[in-house]
């Protein structure tokens, strides 16, 4: 079996990743180190970076196909949804953050309907894009879901959808805007206000009041990569208005192999479970920090 070496993994990315810019093919290098520090000041700042036009200008039509052929193969799923994706608590006041419910409406293409010929499989599963995640992000590596449905996956947000105030399961996501929809659908975030030490409940239940002095909003363009700590930064995307959906591709990665998301999560966000999942069912999961999700 051919074993890819770093220079193979760094020539895949040509013309796939604006390496003048990004040079992800010399992490090691001056140039390298360089984005590297400065990506983890501005995440240690605000807990997001966002890399504008990370892929080239003249791979960003063939990008925007790519998301708009596979588009129609989104499952939709609307539910009403706390921050925390929980049940509501009947022991807490009305106001509180865990009683606090929105409407949320999108669509999700799953990992197993992206084939590999596309930009966004290629750039997903490469070595050099992994090692400068995880440098970004500080950790010695990070690695493929095991998971087939959730591990590359395109959000597809039509006229009327949104997500509203939530976090994410993982610690960070990476996305990439591959199209803006005519109006609405900014991402929006409030930097660190929970962290494995405590909830912060006031001060999310002031933020879903409407209070914007730590809201952080974001006008993504086709082509910009996000890295953004997400578990412990509620964020949103707004309303998309207009008849243009808005794509975003989520890369997912775990610190350890073998990572595997929880059977109703997929079976809620895609529609339908794979047979790990199914497998999963019947030995149960735990996680590893407290927090609610």
């Amino acid at each position: 079996m051919h074993v890819m070496s770093q220079q193979d993994d760094a020539a895949s990315l040509q013309g796939l990743v604006d390496l003048e810019r990004y040079p992800l093919h010399d992490l090691d290098g001056d140039t390298g180190w360089q984005l590297i520090e400065e990506c983890r000041r501005q995440l240690a700042a605000d807990g997001c970076v966002v890399l504008k036009r990370f892929v080239p200008d003249h791979a960003l039509a063939r990008l925007e196909r790519e998301t708009e052929r596979l588009s129609p193969e989104a499952h939709y799923n609307q539910t009403e949804t706390n921050p925390y994706n929980s049940d509501a608590d009947p022991s807490l006041p009305v106001s509180h953050p865990k009683n606090r419910f929105a409407d949320r409406t999108n669509g999700f293409v799953a990992g197993d309907r992206i084939g590999s010929d596309t930009i966004i499989r290629q750039v997903y599963e490469n070595a050099e894009f992994q090692r400068f995640i995880a440098r970004v992000v500080g950790m010695e590596e990070i690695h493929e879901y095991a998971d087939p449905l959730a591990g590359l996956v395109i959000n597809v947000l039509r006229e009327g959808c949104q997500h509203p105030w939530h976090y994410d399961t993982n610690e960070f996501i990476v996305t990439m805007m591959t199209r803006r929809s005519h109006g609405g659908g900014r991402f929006e975030y409030v930097p660190g206000i929970r962290s494995p030490e405590g909830e912060n409940y006031p001060e999310v239940e002031r933020v879903i009041d409407g209070e914007r002095s730590r809201v952080k909003s974001l006008e993504l363009q086709p082509g910009d990569l996000q890295i953004f700590f997400g578990r412990y930064s509620l964020h949103r995307v707004t309303p998309v208005e207009g008849d243009r959906e808005r794509h975003t591709v989520i890369f997912a990665y775990a610190k350890e192999p073998g990572f595997i998301g929880r059977p109703e999560r997929a079976l809620r966000i895609f529609g339908r479970m794979a047979p790990i999942h199914e497998q999963l069912l019947k030995e149960g999961l735990q996680r590893s920090d407290n927090l609610q999700d």
